[in-house]
């Protein structure tokens, strides 16, 4: 059974290059998106259940994912890895490490760990490896979360978050009404989610739920936000440039998302995940080959029971 077999259709429903493009995009700016820091804090609060003390943190994507300043303040002395497979990304982070140069010297000086910046994980070199608002957006999830697992140590923790099926969910009757197809993939169920952690070797995975309104006085607004987190990652959403009057017919179409209270309000649901590497399982043969004799001497082994 190959990764993908392993997933519901719906898992792979992302553009691969829209996602790269994103990203790299993100990544430009010197903040994380606005909701990515709200989620990281959320992330933040859940680590004291986790009683591990790493002297690694495998952080990935950390440029769009952020968090990296909470986990420097739990773990000090751990040392940080940044991975991330894309070139033009890596050379974007390692920038930022040249402009904090001084600060990391006196940190250093302080006794504080360094940050190195990967394009894989090193095997088995962390003991908690954390991932914020990335994976929903992941054209290749099963190469994602093996590379996550390779890059744990036996016991390490994986804490990860992501946009779930809610996300966002008013505005689908609203595309499809007016013929624009959708406006976001179709983000991935916790427990299938769940699953995709146990197939790739993490044990007793740990899913949770929770779910945010978020509210705006104005589409404008609304859009801006929402330009701000990415863009739509959907292979079947409308191409092609969008004109000055499609923008005025969205901002039009967005007013009936306006509810009682005079605020336009969409969902959000974030899934949180936390799992384990465990120790590894020994393998037993798919065939075993008992003579005759064998097979008597243990029949009348059982007999005499």
């Amino acid at each position: 059974m190959t990764g993908d077999e392993a997933l519901p259709p719906s898992t792979q429903q992302i553009d691969a290059g829209a996602a790269q493009r994103q990203r790299r995009r993100l990544a430009a700016s010197e903040d994380a998106p606005w909701l990515h820091q709200e989620v990281a804090t959320r992330m933040l609060d859940r680590l004291p259940v986790i009683r591990l003390q790493p002297t690694a943190v495998l952080q990935s994507r950390p440029a769009t994912g952020g968090g990296d300043t909470g986990l420097r303040a739990h773990y000090p002395q751990a040392t940080q890895l940044w991975f991330d497979p894309d070139a033009e990304v890596r050379a974007l982070l390692q920038q930022r490490l040249k402009r904090g140069f001084m600060q990391s010297v006196m940190d250093k000086l302080r006794g504080g760990a360094s940050t190195e910046v990967v394009a894989e994980p090193p095997a088995g070199a962390a003991q908690l490896a954390w991932s914020n608002m990335e994976l929903h957006a992941e054209a290749d999830k099963p190469a994602l979360v093996k590379r996550w697992h390779a890059g744990l140590a036996v016991e390490g923790c994986l804490m990860f978050s992501c946009l779930g099926p809610d996300s966002f969910i008013e505005l689908r009757p609203i595309f499809a009404r007016e013929g624009w197809g959708p406006p976001a993939p179709d983000w991935v169920d916790m427990h299938d989610l769940g699953d995709l952690l146990v197939h790739a070797g993490f044990a007793d995975p740990v899913m949770d739920q929770e779910h945010l309104r978020l509210t705006w006085g104005s589409p404008q607004d609304l859009l801006r936000d929402l330009r701000a987190l990415g863009g739509n990652l959907a292979p079947a959403r409308l191409r092609g440039l969008r004109t000055k009057a499609w923008r005025e017919q969205l901002l039009r179409a967005l007013e009936s998302l306006r509810g009682a209270d005079g605020r336009l309000a969409l969902s959000i649901e974030l899934v949180y995940g936390h799992a384990f590497k465990p120790q590894p399982k020994v393998k037993v043969a798919a065939t075993t080959e008992v003579s005759l004799d064998q097979m008597r001497a243990m029949v009348r082994g059982a007999g005499k029971h």
